[in-house]
């Protein structure tokens, strides 16, 4: 389950006892709601097909796969067809070859969804390891669907635009430079990812 409305709350005020740029933060935009996704297969699944399309395109995409295969809740499904197959349904070739993968080491155990290591990094690195699936992929899976409250994609853009500008920073911080900012804010980091994309959202509506 991922990061609850409480845990957000007690995360981001814990922040802002140490950084009054997050305090300001608040005041403008408000604590963020939580961002929960389901743990396990499915998601990933989700991850897969909504790469580099649009929402819409990734929900014909689901709707086609299930209305022909049933249910993809069970990685043996995909498991059981061929990557052209997969095809069919309006994956690209690339894509399906992810799915097939995700899907095979599911099934086969390689990667146990249920019992991924405690340690952040093991976890990030075990998501990895499925072919499509990026450390900004596995980074989202563990905040929003299994709740770790330290994890921080510090290679979002999003994430990187907001924080420079929460903390009045001249230019957008690299990548190194985010990961840095944040660790005084340590173990309290998934909540201050979220906050970002939640001012950022306040910014655009506000521009």
């Amino acid at each position: 389950m991922g990061l609850t409305a409480d845990h957000l709350k007690s995360s981001l005020d814990a922040i802002a006892a140490i950084e009054p740029a997050m305090a300001a933060a608040i005041d403008r935009a408000g604590y963020p709601p939580p961002r929960i996704r389901e743990r396990g297969y499915a998601t990933l699944l989700r991850t897969i097909v909504g790469q580099q399309v649009s929402v819409a395109a990734a929900q014909s995409i689901w709707t086609k796969l299930e209305a022909g295969l049933g249910d993809l809740n069970d990685p043996a499904t995909l498991a059981a067809i061929s990557i052209e197959e997969m095809r069919g349904f309006g994956l690209s070739r690339q894509k399906a070859s992810y799915a097939h993968s995700l899907a095979e080491q599911v099934t086969s155990g390689q990667l146990d969804l249920q019992n991924l290591s405690p340690d952040d990094e093991e976890a990030i690195a075990a998501l990895s390891s499925v072919k499509g699936i990026g450390r900004w992929s596995a980074e989202i899976y563990l905040l929003f669907a299994e709740g770790r409250g330290d994890i921080w994609p510090a290679g979002d853009l999003a994430v990187q635009i907001e924080i420079g500008r929460i903390l009045g920073l001249d230019a957008r911080p690299t990548e190194k430079a985010t990961r840095l900012l944040a660790d005084p804010w340590r173990p309290h980091r998934g909540a201050a990812a979220i906050m970002a994309w939640h001012h950022y959202k306040v910014d655009m509506a506000v521009v």
